[in-house]
């Protein structure tokens, strides 16, 4: 009983800095009211800062403080289930979109498949499948088919399509691309509309532009040269391991370039170069090297999924700042990276850039119309876009 007292006094003392709202539903507590513990419980639990606005700490702590009865009950009403099923064909379609983004991403430098995905809002559908692919393999795996299908898809668009014009016009296609990125990121910004922008969230907010560009800034002033893929060692399957586990996380990231991480270790014309059946007979250990990627890809896709689920749930608001920050930065190096440098030098030699840069502006701009339409769209459905 003297526990209990102590337990209610220091709850008054701490309710009483925040108003008389909470010091009634401590009194109705202590008289036995059901309704008044209820509401007692709910208050102690929301993280409330006093204005309204869950705090950081708050969203960090995520659903520790909820009472065992809170938690059974939204686990009856399946509350951490995400519905996973295809509602149409045209559902359907958007996941073999999101896919194809996803390959192309591996190709076009700044292309960000997350960042489609959270367009789409089809971003944290796509982190609980993968993180919870074993548990409900049948449910999960249903929902990411068209998306496997669309990275084929989209990957030998891109090596064989993309590729080609880049040759040609690199300037114009990579313009094209950043466009749609940018019509794209205010559904990237819909997530952070109406959030407190507390210093801690500004600063990640930055932190999120700011990596991107200095993974370009390392790619293209420190880049690793070339590597060569041939007679490799035992070691360096190890981290080829590590490479496809890196990769997997600027697939999940919006912001992160895999190509850009490939050319600042210097693997990626290398890459490029030994998808050849002239290659694959004359150097067949291609193949383990190809192994050792995959698997570290899926790895890492399975783990950083869960990782990002779990920041999502326990901190969303800060975590979409830096996502935010994320994808802005990815379109900025769209500009600024190992392949488009190349074509600025070159441009500095003489060639002719008129053509590429009139171009270029014109499909940046169409590329933005197109994506802002698109999101717009999707604003005007049930599933809306802002929070």
């Amino acid at each position: 009983m003297i526990k209990f007292n102590r337990k209610v006094s220091v709850r008054i003392c701490a309710f009483a800095l925040v108003g008389k709202k909470r010091i009634a539903a401590t009194r109705r507590f202590m008289k036995g009211d059901n309704n008044g513990k209820d509401n007692l419980i709910t208050q102690n639990t929301a993280g409330s800062d006093g204005t309204g606005n869950v705090s950081d700490a708050a969203e960090i702590r995520g659903e520790e403080n909820s009472s065992p009865a809170e938690s059974a009950e939204k686990k009856a009403q399946g509350g951490g289930e995400i519905d996973l099923k295809y509602a149409s064909f045209g559902e359907a379609a958007k996941g073999g979109v999101l896919g194809a983004f996803i390959g192309l991403a591996i190709i076009v430098p700044g292309v960000s498949g997350s960042a489609v995905a959270i367009m789409m809002k089809l971003y944290e559908k796509l982190l609980y499948a993968l993180g919870n692919i074993f548990k409900k393999f049948k449910r999960c795996a249903l929902f990411l088919l068209p998306i496997a299908a669309g990275i084929v898809v989209g990957f030998a668009l891109g090596f064989f399509g993309v590729k080609t014009l880049l040759d040609i016009m690199m300037f114009a296609v990579v313009a094209l691309f950043a466009g749609l990125m940018a019509g794209a990121f205010p559904a990237v910004a819909d997530e952070i509309k109406g959030e407190k922008h507390t210093p801690l969230r500004i600063a990640l907010f930055a932190a999120g532009i700011a990596v991107p560009v200095a993974f370009s800034l390392i790619a293209v002033f420190a880049g690793g040269g070339t590597r060569s893929l041939e007679e490799p060692k035992a070691y360096e399957y190890i981290i080829y391991l590590a490479l496809g586990f890196a990769v997997a996380l600027t697939q999940l990231v919006p912001g992160l370039s895999a190509t850009a991480l490939l050319m600042s270790t210097g693997h990626y014309v290398p890459l490029m170069n030994s998808v050849s059946i002239s290659y694959w007979q004359s150097n067949p250990e291609i193949f383990a090297i190809y192994a050792c990627l995959i698997a570290g890809f899926i790895a890492g896709l399975l783990c950083f999924a869960k990782l990002m689920s779990l920041l999502l749930k326990r901190c969303r608001a800060a975590t979409f700042h830096a996502v935010a920050g994320l994808a802005l930065g990815s379109i900025i190096t769209m500009f600024f990276n190992p392949e488009v440098y190349a074509e600025y030098q070159s441009w500095a030699d003489g060639a002719r850039f008129s053509v590429d840069l009139v171009l270029g502006a014109i499909l940046f701009a169409a590329g933005v119309v197109v994506a802002y339409l698109f999101v717009r769209v999707q604003r005007k459905k049930n599933l809306p876009l802002a929070k």
